[in-house]
């Protein structure tokens, strides 16, 4: 952990920026991987099975006799706490449905706006040290919602062949029948461009390490639609001289321990409260059963204090962090400046933790400062708006001569002659 008390603004910039991943040498493989994939369908999956996971396997789809193996052998209080949780994130992202907007922008000109669900979605969800079971509710349930068709997941199968019981157990739950025993690269190529098993969707969600980081970025740069740019998980905590520093602590390193890549940021505006926290964590570090991938993402950690409300305000939304944790005596004094994060969590019994499982908000969010310009998953993601008009004769006449004079001005002179040989002929039916 590196520490900084009141540093200039001229460090800043350093202060401010991300581990540094090169991604040169992984496109080369990426782009042999999805083209194999593209090019040999399924035997190329089975292939890449075989050779990553360590299995061979005999069909990509999960049964109904695994489904229901699964659901039989999942932990009784672990289906109660995926289905409590299911239902928050239901209930808060029924709320965000859009509504149709329709208006009258002068007489006779009617517009309206109607959200549509994409067609199909494909939702890949990691299943290597950490099986995010948690994300297929983040996913599955706003796709439901929002009413899509066809919904697609693929996850990596263990050594058995088989995909992890609470992933299947939440898929389920979320009503998602086609599930594929596919991992890495090669599973954002299936969903992106169809196997003679796994269909072709319109657009892919979902979290995974730097090879399936890498296969998104590199077909979203060729036009197929991913939910938003990705990178290693982060969380940024602000304390001050009041603030429980296990509490901090802990917040802190529920972060570290996703991934060696991940970062984590204190802000404090008190030396003292920093070194206490500080030291909180490396008791409590060595009670983790993932300690050594949380010893090296905090190798990226920045603790830096702030005396200057005003700078800390500033600091924090340059950062535009995924996670924005507000562990202070006084949280809407913060909140209220919030401009960029991703998700914030308000106060001191508001851990990161629960935006990622069970309070109802989504934790798919962008990291790697994409919250400058970027939104977490929300019912938006899974849908299209489609705008309508329709104008009335009298409509036309109102609104005629001021679409044929700017297209005019513009010189696309069938603009507005598309225009005008509809006022003549109105013009013409008006004299008879």
């Amino acid at each position: 952990m590196e520490k900084y008390i009141n540093p200039p603004k001229e460090q800043w910039k350093e202060l401010l920026s991300r581990p540094v991943m090169d991604d040169s040498e992984l496109f080369p493989i990426i782009q042999k991987i999805i083209q194999n994939v593209r090019n040999n369908g399924d035997k190329s999956l089975k292939e890449y099975a075989l050779k990553f996971d360590n299995v061979e396997l005999e069909q990509l789809l999960v049964t109904d006799d695994e489904f229901n193996e699964a659901l039989l052998n999942i932990d009784t209080d672990l289906k109660m706490a995926i289905q409590q949780a299911a239902a928050n994130i239901e209930k808060f992202h029924t709320e965000q449905l859009p509504r149709t907007i329709r208006i009258e922008t002068m007489p006779g000109v009617e517009c309206w706006q109607k959200s549509v669900p994409i067609q199909k979605v494909g939702l890949y969800i990691p299943g290597g040290t950490a099986p995010l079971f948690s994300t297929v509710l983040m996913l599955a349930i706003p796709a439901r919602v929002a009413q899509c068709p066809e919904i697609v997941l693929c996850s990596p199968s263990d050594k058995d062949g088989k995909i992890h019981k609470a992933i299947l157990f939440a898929a389920r739950l979320c009503g998602i029948n086609q599930i594929y025993k596919v991992g890495g690269a090669q599973a954002i190529a299936a969903m992106a461009y169809g196997t003679e098993t796994i269909p072709k969707v319109d657009k892919i969600f979902g979290p995974g390490n730097q090879y399936v980081t890498a296969a998104k970025q590199w077909i979203s740069s060729l036009g197929i639609a991913i939910d938003m740019p990705a990178g290693p998980s982060e969380v940024m905590v602000v304390v001050d001289e009041t603030t429980p520093a296990p509490f901090a602590a802990a917040d802190l390193l529920s972060q570290a321990e996703h991934g060696t890549d991940s970062q984590v940021m204190l802000l404090s505006n008190s030396v003292n409260k920093l070194e206490e926290i500080e030291k909180e964590v490396e008791q409590q570090l060595e009670t983790l059963p993932r300690k050594e991938i949380a010893s090296k993402a905090l190798a990226n950690s920045r603790f830096i204090c702030l005396e200057n409300f005003e700078q800390s305000i500033r600091f924090m939304n340059e950062y535009a962090p995924e996670h924005l944790i507000l562990l202070v005596k006084e949280p809407k004094r913060f909140a209220d400046r919030v401009t960029q994060a991703g998700s914030v969590f308000i106060g001191y019994y508001t851990p990161e933790s629960a935006g990622d499982y069970a309070s109802g908000t989504n934790h798919t969010l962008p990291t790697n400062g994409f919250a400058r310009a970027y939104s977490g998953v929300n019912m938006d993601s899974f849908m299209k708006k489609i705008t309508f008009q329709q104008i009335s004769p009298q409509g036309l006449k109102n609104i005629g001569k001021t679409i044929e004079i700017m297209a005019e001005n513009e010189q696309l002179l069938a603009h507005k002659n598309a225009v005008t040989i509809r006022l003549q002929e109105l013009n013409t039916n008006d004299k008879k």
